[in-house]
């Protein structure tokens, strides 16, 4: 009896395991690809004061409307990072005369790299945690709330206050995911969500490796 228990019990452990370095390995071929088809950005505010975090968002607006004269449509992810790399000198001038031109001396800080990002939801569209490719500013002390939005494929054109993510920019996104990524980040159905769940959670423990 003992020795039927025994084997009942590795059994079982030997199913766990198998179960959760499944759910590993799904969870990390999905967090990297999905890193490898995004590109972010990131602002942080000098403050949490109103004055601070409304400056923020001017900065935000004036960047991506500047980035969109720069960036042709149906480029690709590393076209457009390497566009913001050679353009980011005007960036970091777009972004510091903003300031100024709003009543600030704040300096700003300007960069591109690989950040960790917490889960992040733009209209009906979310991203689990994890590293991305990122273009960062910082105004002043940066050591406000930040703000995050995906500038490819082009999700931070979008009303987010809407809650819907339009068709055209959905099919941009689709085009550079797989389709069960696709899936995960737009919430298709419930056992997609679930899986979502799974990759987030990988994402929080901090299993899932970064690039």
């Amino acid at each position: 009896m003992k020795k039927i228990f025994n084997r009942f019990t590795l059994i079982i452990f030997l199913l766990l395991l198998f179960i959760f370095t499944s759910a590993l390995s799904y969870a990390t071929n999905i967090s990297t690809h999905l890193a490898d088809s995004v590109f972010r950005l990131h602002v942080i505010a000098n403050s949490d004061s109103e004055a601070d975090q409304n400056l923020k968002y001017i900065v935000r607006d004036k960047v991506i409307e500047y980035m969109q004269t720069i960036c042709e449509s149906g480029i690709s992810k590393e076209n457009y990072i390497q566009i913001a790399l050679d353009n980011l000198d005007n960036i970091k001038q777009v972004a510091q005369n903003t300031v100024l031109e709003n009543g600030f001396s704040y300096n700003v800080n300007v960069s591109i790299g690989n950040y960790k990002f917490p889960t992040k939801t733009y209209g009906d569209v979310s991203f689990p945690a994890g590293f991305y490719d990122a273009l960062r500013i910082e105004i002043g002390n940066a050591q406000g709330q930040n703000w995050w939005c995906v500038m490819f494929p082009p999700l931070c054109f979008i009303d987010v206050t809407s809650g819907i993510v339009p068709d055209e920019s959905k099919e941009t996104l689709k085009s550079d995911v797989s389709d069960e990524e696709f899936d995960l980040i737009t919430g298709a159905n419930k056992p997609v969500k679930f899986k979502f769940k799974i990759v987030e959670m990988f994402q929080n423990w901090g299993l899932v490796a970064s690039k």
